[in-house]
């Protein structure tokens, strides 16, 4: 069973670390040294070159529906043209640009961000939902294994022994059930002539045991979880005042503080909701269980002390003189 709930918290953990894992950033499609992107969509259509491009220089080219002839002057020596100054000088583009410093798996995680983010409260934290996770898990297999357990049929092959007044088929019938209230039942028909009452409290006591441990544990933790949210609350506000008098850092310290209270806060409700439903539900299941075992106990002392005293008025009836032997005396 231990290695069973190590095996499925450490699932957990790794698929909420693998769920909460931040997507890459979006990469930029590669651009050519010394060029920039306005410049390289023109240079990939080549095969539909403009007719400016094809025009001898020092003369006009011609436009249709143009009436206005435009004379180009020759262009100084040494002088550029706009496109090819654009071509030949260094785009921001180009520009190599200084990647961003990577620190591992953890670095881009949000759930990891988000618990440093919360304060040294988030450890205590973190603590008490590891401990509420493997409990919860814990008791909902203890009780699906109760469910898969139990064996209405055969309680009521007992009590039709037991009423028949076969008591010795009906300790047979309830040895080596693993139902709460067959292991009841047989350990009051065993000690049924020494303390057929104080053995069936016994039993009773020890079920309602196993089905109600770990419950202090729960409450404790409903109870716990928000304390330490408001512990992280108060302690993101002292944070947050306590820069308010530098002038420099005042917003930025103060915004950082007042988000490591409400991550305190939000983490210590939300342990405290994932605990209080759960232990509603196994409190609500422990008594039902109580109740079944005071029944079946309740049962079980009526009809042996039925068949108690049928067997004494037996007794009482044949150990009686006959009216034919009182009257030869």
């Amino acid at each position: 069973m231990k290695t069973l709930l190590t095996t499925i918290v450490c699932s957990l953990v790794f698929a909420l670390v693998s769920l909460a894992q931040s997507p890459p950033p979006a990469q930029s499609p590669p651009t050519v040294p010394g060029m920039s992107p306005g410049v390289q969509a023109p240079a990939a259509g080549v095969p539909g070159q403009s007719p400016v491009a094809s025009v001898p220089p020092g003369q006009q080219p011609a436009v249709p529906g143009a009436t206005a002839a435009v004379a180009l002057s020759p262009a100084p020596v040494g002088a550029q043209s706009p496109v090819t100054a654009a071509a030949t000088s260094p785009s921001p583009a180009a520009s190599p640009t200084s990647e961003a410093p990577t620190g591992g798996f953890l670095s881009g995680n949000w759930l990891i961000d988000k618990f440093h983010r919360g304060g040294p409260v988030m450890w205590p934290i973190l603590i008490v939902s590891i401990i509420a996770l493997t409990v919860v898990i814990e008791r909902c297999i203890w009780w699906t294994g109760r469910w898969f357990r139990r064996d209405p049929k055969r309680i009521e092959k007992v009590f039709t022994a037991i009423e028949n007044g076969d008591t010795a088929e009906a300790s047979r019938l309830s040895r080596g059930s693993r139902d709460p209230v067959l292991r009841m039942m047989w350990n009051g028909l065993n000690h049924q002539h020494a303390s057929l009452q104080g053995a069936l409290q016994v039993a009773a006591g020890i079920e309602i045991k196993r089905a109600g441990r770990f419950l202090v544990v729960m409450d404790t933790l409903v109870t716990l979880a928000p304390l330490l949210g408001l512990l992280g609350t108060v302690t993101g506000l002292i944070r947050s005042f306590s820069f308010l008098g530098n002038e420099e850092l005042a917003v930025q310290a103060v915004t950082g503080g007042i988000a490591e209270a409400l991550i305190a806060t939000a983490c210590g409700l939300g342990i405290a909701i994932f605990s209080l439903i759960p232990f509603n539900f196994f409190t609500s299941r422990v008594s039902n269980l109580e109740f079944e075992l005071q029944t079946a106990a309740t049962n079980l002392e009526v009809m042996l002390e039925a068949q108690h005293k049928e067997r004494e008025g037996v007794t009482i009836e044949s150990g009686t003189p006959s009216s034919a032997t009182r009257s030869s005396i």
